[in-house]
């Protein structure tokens, strides 16, 4: 799957653009024609959709709407067959103006026209590429730990500011999570528009919500294309970063493929090891005494053939919820223990292939892409964020923890209603008793409620005594035979850096200095620990709004920022002022106890073991954006 970017010139008939039209997503093709004509009278107001809201189709555009709205694309596209794209003779600033207005039904403020700007970059250019060069006769290298996906963007950016690295990856390839996740059923549940790179779009998604193989390769073409992989050494783990002070540099022990260690010494170091890389296994009774074959779903046995076995899951959180009904059809039985039920949230396309006219149209029309992106952007900029927000006054907050909340809770609670009405017995089971978004959604197109209603699955929410060798035994003293045991459990998201031994100024060793709470200032930082960066670090992991790439490549763009201000200074490392990082953290954690996250006491991997929101950042997307934008040298001390 090569990355495609190129608009390709309209040489189709009418019959054909008329197709196409068919499937088109119209509130974000009309921008993107009057952007390619230059026609603006393209966006009339009666045409605008009502209202930006997630899975709502066409934007709530009524028919009428889109009948109307067609017949001007198709004319738009006519044009396009004959002339090619029109240069906007008004700024680029001018014309994100008036389409965001039109789409949203606000002037996009000032603080957002720069985001956008990068969002929206013209064809072929990429705004967030660093804008200057090191001098190669300074020398500054930097060790990557691990090639996915925040990892292979670092190596792009720093090879454009021409600043030597490698990167060290454990594993046999790229692509981190989305080569170690191999169970049935994987995919991403952010859509695919925003789940790449903003620099590196692809118009030929073969799904909305790619698989584990398709993404894959998308981040191996990625590496391929921008000539990462020449600076990967695979099969090369990090048993321990060391700071020296005396040289300013970093030395790190690594271990290859053949067991032999050496010493790897740079002067930056960035953490790309992500949060949900190590599995997290329960702690059940007699785990070890089973007979037959058992395994994490982040480590799926492939050798194992499920095909007519008896088997026992348990977790029902994300990576339960995808391979669950993957793996329903063809087992004999399926038991499923369930500790707390997820919140479904309903996307009927979760599943589906991305019709063939928005294909072509992708293709064809030029912007369409990046204003497709646009619209996911902007719902998700604060997406579900204030249905999330605590209400003081909110009592009680069992259930919900505001109005908004409340609403939320209701909506979700009828589509469950809806799926599993025929089931009480089931929606007793399922229908959470926590407020929405207090943990982990699930995305959901209705195969949740159709795989555990088969005759060949039951679902347990008794409780675990014990694992024994012939199966599990619930609370109740019930014992399910098993063939095979899958763990669905999650992963140790709070233990960052884990087992990796950092050392850093004056002896600190980082996982003491933690002491079991990871904490960063900007997610990237941390005192003591000179030029080292941590990428999706602590607190930067997003809930309900926006994607895990964005947040990357918002935190490379201020790791760079750092570099070029060493560089720039003539020093050899920064050091991050406790009280600048103690001082942020103060202001995450208030901000977290006012999202349903922080104040709900549901069992969830956003908290650590000592019940602090270690993973989330509680605020919108721009907000991040502005932080990152370029470091602040009063944040620092230049060594």
């Amino acid at each position: 799957m090569a990355l495609t970017r190129t608009t390709e010139p309209i040489t189709a008939d009418d019959a054909a653009i008329r197709a196409a039209l068919a499937d088109a997503f119209l509130p974000a093709l009309l921008p993107a024609l009057a952007q390619a004509t230059g026609d603006f009278t393209i966006l009339r107001a009666e045409l605008r959709p009502p209202g930006i809201a997630p899975g709502v189709p066409q934007g709530g555009m009524s028919p009428q709407q889109q009948e109307a709205a067609r017949e001007i694309a198709f004319e738009a596209l006519k044009q396009l067959r004959i002339e090619g794209e029109t240069r906007t003779p008004a700024p680029l600033e001018d014309a994100i103006k008036r389409i965001t207005a039109w789409m949203t039904g606000s002037q996009a403020s000032d603080d957002y026209l720069p985001l956008l700007l990068e969002e929206l970059g013209p064809e072929g250019e990429d705004p967030r590429a660093p804008q200057w060069r090191k001098d190669p006769n300074v020398p500054f290298t930097v060790a990557i730990i691990g090639a996915g996906m925040s990892g292979i963007l670092a190596g792009i950016r720093l090879k454009q500011a021409g600043v030597p690295f490698v990167i060290l990856e454990k594993n046999h390839d790229v692509g981190g999570t989305w080569l170690e996740n191999t169970y049935p059923g994987a995919r991403v549940d952010v859509s695919n528009a925003f789940y790449s790179y903003s620099f590196a779009q692809k118009t030929d998604w073969p799904k909305h919500y790619s698989t584990q193989d398709v993404l894959l390769d998308y981040f191996r073409d990625v590496a391929g294309e921008y000539g990462i992989r020449e600076h990967v050494r695979f099969n090369t783990e990090v048993l321990e970063a060391a700071f020296d002070e005396a040289s300013g540099s970093w030395r790190l022990q690594v271990r290859g493929a053949n067991g032999a260690e050496e010493t790897v010494e740079v002067q930056g170091v960035i953490s790309a090891v992500g949060q949900l890389n190590r599995p997290k296994m329960p702690e059940i009774k007699g785990m070890e005494t089973f007979r037959g074959p058992s395994f994490h779903s982040a480590r799926w046995d492939h050798s194992v053939d499920l095909k007519g076995k008896r088997v026992v899951v348990i977790g029902t959180g994300a990576s339960a919820a995808q391979f669950i009904p993957s793996i329903a059809p063809e087992v004999a039985d399926l038991t499923v223990f369930q500790r707390t039920p997820p919140w479904l949230v309903p996307v009927p396309q979760y599943h589906d292939e991305v019709p063939g006219g928005l294909q072509w149209l992708f293709r064809h029309v030029p912007h369409y892409v990046h204003w497709y992106r646009f619209w996911l952007f902007w719902n998700t900029t604060d997406g579900m964020l204030a249905a999330a927000t605590v209400d003081e006054s909110w009592e009680p907050k069992t259930l919900a923890v505001s109005e908004a909340n409340d609403q939320l809770r209701m909506l979700l609670t009828g589509y469950m209603q809806m799926q599993f009405g025929d089931r009480p017995d089931l929606l007793e089971k399922v229908l959470p008793k926590y407020p929405p978004a207090a943990k982990r959604l699930v995305l959901d197109n209705g195969i949740w409620a159709a795989t555990l209603k088969r005759d060949n699955v039951r679902l347990v929410t008794d409780g675990i005594r014990e694992v024994t060798a012939a199966g599990v035994v619930a609370a109740d003293g019930t014992e399910y035979p098993a063939d095979v045991i899958i763990y669905g459990t999650g992963f140790q998201a709070s233990k960052f850096l884990t087992p990796m031994r950092v050392k850093g100024r004056g002896g600190a060793d980082l996982h003491a200095q933690w002491n079991g709470d990871a904490r960063a200032y900007m997610g990237i930082t941390v005192p003591n620990f000179p030029n080292l960066f941590l990428l999706y670090g602590p607190n930067t992991n997003i809930v309900v709004n926006g994607s895990i790439i964005y947040f990357s490549e918002c935190e490379v763009q201020y790791v760079l920022g750092c570099i070029k201000l060493l560089l720039d200074e003539g020093k050899r490392a920064l050091d991050c002022k406790p009280e600048v990082h103690d001082a942020y953290n103060e202001r995450i954690d208030r901000a977290n106890l006012l999202r349903v996250w922080g104040v709900s006491d549901v069992n969830s991997w956003y908290k650590n073991d000592k019940g602090r929101v270690a993973q989330n950042w509680p605020f919108n997307l721009i907000e991040y954006w502005k932080q990152t934008k370029e470091p602040d040298p009063a944040d620092y001390v230049l060594l």
